[in-house]
């Protein structure tokens, strides 16, 4: 029985776009499927808690990546270019956010969970229960969130790619939490609750 591949640590999967990154400045436009095949979906789901919709979500990434392709060797010259790009996404979508009609907001972060692989199905429903009460929040907890479980990155690294302190970031993940743990535990089992804390 084949064993689901664990998904790479925060450090890792840094140092696979930084390489990413530098294969981009030698080569140029080329070799942007590459970082596009690295980093789309977890892009994407980042910029679902802003947008709140996968489609919006996938344009800001769009438009990131052609900006990126334009200037290949702009992420190479970056310090961490993993927080650029996350940066980069975020600022589209709040760039789509000012353009869409105030009623077109409300969305469904659970279509992300619509290209669960076939080893992760039988988790779907707590993915669903979770994105659902991650609707809930806030954006600014929201993001928080995102980067901190999903992405596995500290609230230093947090701090960077938003533009808050630290501690700001380190705030708004414990409020998200709270209540994110109080809603899991009305909606499913309590080993539902437990998966948010242990990077769904």
């Amino acid at each position: 029985m084949s064993h689901p591949t664990a998904p790479p640590s925060a450090a890792a999967f840094s140092q696979r776009v930084r390489t990413s990154a530098r294969q981009l400045a030698e080569l140029g436009e080329d070799a942007i499927s590459g970082l596009i095949d690295l980093t789309s979906l977890r892009l994407v789901r980042f910029a679902t808690t802003l947008t709140r919709n996968q489609h919006d979500a996938e344009d800001a990434v769009q438009a990131t990546l052609v900006k990126i392709a334009a200037h290949p060797g702009r992420l190479h010259q970056c310090t961490d270019p993993w927080a650029y790009l996350l940066r980069m996404v975020r600022n589209e979508s709040l760039v789509i956010l000012r353009r869409r009609p105030r009623w077109n907001l409300i969305g469904d972060l659970c279509d992300l969970l619509t290209r669960c692989r076939v080893d992760e199905l039988e988790r779907e429903e707590s993915y669903r229960a979770i994105w659902k009460a991650l609707r809930t929040l806030p954006t600014e907890q929201s993001e928080v969130v995102v980067l901190k479980i999903w992405e596995e990155m500290t609230f230093a690294d947090i701090a960077g790619v938003l533009e808050i302190s630290p501690s700001t970031a380190a705030s708004r993940y414990r409020y998200a939490i709270a209540k994110l743990n109080g809603q899991l535990r009305e909606q499913i089992a309590p080993s539902s609750s437990e998966d948010l804390q242990h990077h769904v």
